[in-house]
């Protein structure tokens, strides 16, 4: 993990393995624990890039990815508009 985005890690923020370059920033929102936040299409584009359709991709993006909620630190997925 780049030691820049080490230095911001809160205890309780969990990290989307292989996908510290898709990190945007991190999210916060009163009542809740910060968290790291993704920019989606980054993931698609790597997913697709490692051998995935896009079709896989997004498959796999929303089922294993975004869909896995492993607690309070579970990680956000942005879709930029």
């Amino acid at each position: 993990m780049r030691a820049s985005i080490k230095e911001h890690l809160e205890p309780n923020m969990m990290i989307a393995d292989g996908f510290d370059d898709c990190i945007i920033g991190i999210a916060e929102r009163c009542g809740s624990d910060n968290v790291l936040a993704y920019d989606a299409k980054k993931i698609f584009a790597k997913l697709v890039k490692q051998g995935m359709t896009e079709e896989e991709a997004v498959e796999h993006f929303y089922f294993n990815i975004s869909g896995a909620y492993v607690g309070d630190g579970t990680p956000v997925f942005i879709h930029k508009l």
